[in-house]
């Protein structure tokens, strides 16, 4: 889509002299050349496509996307166009595009959902109310979702590629955290509607601009599932890098909208190692339920990160779900604990015990209190419970 900016000439956003928009680079990430995420400030009463369109052109710039809910576009800028944005008193900030990867880790023998139900660990029986989400969607945010998959006994529906033109999973990734949201074995909340909405490949890599489209497209499409997801609408993100303004910013926004959303802390860094989840986008954004994981022992999970912003904790290691193919596999990681929580939160909003808004107070509320060993000071110790 070809896009014609002039910032300059449009409407003040404020009256008092500006100064030039932050640029921001994100740090320990692989970034994605010569690709910005530009964010504006659009008036309140103002259409983004509109405002956009409306503006004598200076620059002419090949935008990927534009993001009506967000208020901005993704487009390919030299670094004079940059420096010549960055001038607008209209443009809150501009962010260099960067990969995003999904969460996942090691490979390891199952352990199902029995501990979501049960005080002590060690339980295999997942007791639960048969309303089990009925009434609720939850958008997965992903790779993608094999909706043939058996398990998903026809609940589960693409809706949107953000990614590429693949409408398939072909990474695994996706389904298999659609299969713990919602899946008919393997599922906290086994009577919701699933859609998929692709923003990484198959190699389970996007970039910012994918991911702020995914989030973008969900805060369009939910009005028109109102009469499909009576009981509330959740959203899962199992994925990450570091941290990103457009990303949290595109997060908050989700949660603005009325969704519950849940993401995963992440697994730390390259090698690793626990990292304090400030570090993180989406999962260092205030307004969301940020997960970490832990073991069938109770313990925190080697590569969870940690810190003030990390919500509750859900299980993460070993975890068994659904796969491509119609099969089942068995992977670690936050993106496995998130899952589980945007499960309960559909769960507990088909039973009416609250709403979207205050979805993650209330898991919290619900939460074993302190059996988690290993747990950083500084991070809520609290084991998510149904």
């Amino acid at each position: 889509m070809r896009v014609s900016v002039l910032l300059a000439t449009l409407p003040l956003a404020l009256a008092a002299p500006q100064k030039r928009a932050p640029l921001h680079i994100p740090r320990n990430v692989e970034l994605v050349e010569d690709k910005y995420i530009v964010k504006l400030r659009v008036p309140s009463d103002g259409d983004v496509s509109a405002t956009v369109d409306a503006a004598v052109s200076v620059i002419a710039a090949d935008a990927d996307q534009i993001f009506e809910t967000f208020g901005g576009f993704a487009a390919t800028l030299t670094k004079e166009e940059i420096e010549t944005l960055r001038s607008s008193p209209n443009v809150e900030y501009i962010e260099q595009n960067a990969v995003i990867e999904a969460y996942a880790t090691q490979t390891g023998a199952p352990w199902g959902l029995a501990r979501l139900s049960n005080v002590a660990p060690g339980s295999t029986t997942y007791t639960y109310d048969d309303v089990a989400g009925a009434g609720t969607c939850v958008y997965i945010v992903d790779t993608g979702i094999e909706v043939s998959h058996p398990d998903f006994e026809g609940r589960a529906t693409w809706v949107a590629n953000l990614i590429d033109s693949d409408n398939t999973d072909g990474n695994g990734h996706g389904t298999h955290v659609a299969g713990t949201v919602g899946g008919a074995t393997y599922g906290v909340a086994k009577e919701t509607t699933l859609f998929g909405v692709k923003v990484l490949n198959a190699a389970g890599s996007g970039t910012t601009a994918s991911v702020v489209g995914g989030m973008d497209f969900v805060v369009s499409d939910g009005p028109s599932r109102a009469s499909q997801c009576p009981r509330g609408i959740a959203v899962n993100m199992s994925l990450g890098g570091s941290f990103s303004a457009a990303i949290n910013a595109a997060a908050a926004n989700v949660v603005s909208a009325g969704y519950f959303l849940a993401v995963a802390a992440g697994n730390g860094d390259k090698f690793g190692r626990p990292q304090d989840s400030a570090s993180f986008s989406p999962a260092s954004e205030p307004t969301v339920c940020t997960v970490g994981a832990t073991d069938i022992n109770d313990s925190v999970a080697s590569f969870s990160n940690y810190g003030s912003l990390l919500d509750v904790y859900a299980p993460g290691v070993a975890v068994l779900s659904t796969w491509i193919g119609g099969t089942t596999r068995s992977i670690s990681g936050t993106s496995m604990a998130s899952p589980h929580i945007a499960g309960l939160g559909a769960y507990f909003m088909s039973l009416g015990a609250a709403g979207a808004t205050t979805m993650c107070e209330y898991i919290r509320s619900q939460a074993l209190s302190g059996v988690i060993s290993g747990v950083r000071a500084g991070t809520a110790n609290l084991l998510a419970q149904n």
